[in-house]
């Protein structure tokens, strides 16, 4: 299916959130990803939420997995491609369960190098390694995705220059169509980089979207206003709930239907939530502009 369609596109909420709030423990090195092997059925019950709360998207629990990881940690090689293909097919899955499945897409998630270290270095970028050694080290995760039956990738979390580079390299070299998120803190790349010059990387081919993710829902309305003035692909958003996690989450949640709707009459096409927001939160978002897809 075509991807992204014309007119606005929810999409889901944080999976790795939704899956504590729902008592799974998610401690240690694979996060989510670990109920690959562990419990299949809880991940897609999950996107089969999101799904029956209105959203169009599900996004994928390979965010912090990869074939590196899951070896590290017991896996035969062939284990962990089948468990990273598993990510997308309990997607895909969740999906054609539904009444009328068309008019939804899944999503593959490719996290950021940082997240399979597991020490919060996606939320500062700049690892040492060049673009070269960093498309490396994607490239056998995101050739799994690739040919795993999802309709687009998720380049997602992305914290700075040289690995949006190193993605967008790949992206050129396997053909396939992909949005490109990057995580920001005051109106930059979490490495320090101006948004704008981050956003011009999606003039290259196979980027279908642009935006922001993992971020404070205030920190939404300049990046569209950047995205759309270096760029002319579709603004994806999805922040988190704008609570702050300091060893627990605290703080007021930003994230509402009417600042999601003040997102689209900004320019976004794609809108939903990332860390805190669940399926509730996705299910106001279908009172908003979002009900003309």
């Amino acid at each position: 299916m075509d991807f992204p369609p014309e007119g606005i596109v929810i999409s889901d909420g944080g999976l790795a959130t939704e899956l504590e709030s729902r008592r799974y423990e998610l401690g240690g090195g694979l996060w989510s990803a670990r109920l690959l092997a562990d419990d299949p059925a809880a991940i897609r019950s999950v996107h089969a939420a999101y799904f029956a709360a209105g959203a169009r998207i599900a996004t994928t629990a390979s965010y912090q997995a990869s074939i590196d990881g899951f070896v590290a940690r017991g896996l035969e090689r062939a284990e962990a491609v089948e468990l990273l293909r598993r990510s997308v097919r309990l997607a895909v899955e969740a999906r054609d369960a539904l009444p009328d499945p068309a008019g939804r897409w899944v999503a593959a998630s490719v996290g950021p190098y940082g997240a399979a270290l597991a020490d919060g270095s996606e939320y500062r970028g700049r690892y040492g390694l060049s673009a070269g050694r960093l498309a490396d080290w994607h490239r056998p995760r995101l050739e799994v995705l690739a040919d795993a039956g999802a309709d687009v990738i998720a380049l997602e979390t992305v914290p700075d220059l040289v690995e949006a580079e190193a993605l967008v390299r790949l992206v050129g070299e396997t053909g396939v169509r992909a949005w490109l998120s990057y995580t920001i803190l005051g109106g930059r790349t979490r490495a320090g980089q101006p948004l704008a010059e981050a956003f011009a990387l999606a003039a290259a081919p196979g980027i279908v979207a642009i935006g922001v993710n993992c971020c404070d829902p205030a920190e939404v309305p300049e990046s569209i206003a950047i995205a759309r003035s270096v760029t002319d692909r579709p603004v994806i958003v999805y922040p988190n709930s704008g609570e702050r996690w300091e060893g627990r989450w605290t703080g007021p949640v930003g994230f509402t239907a009417a600042t999601a709707r003040s997102w689209i009459d900004a320019g976004a096409r794609i809108v939903g939530g990332c860390c805190r927001v669940g399926p509730d939160l996705i299910r106001g978002l279908i009172g908003s502009k979002a009900e003309r897809i």
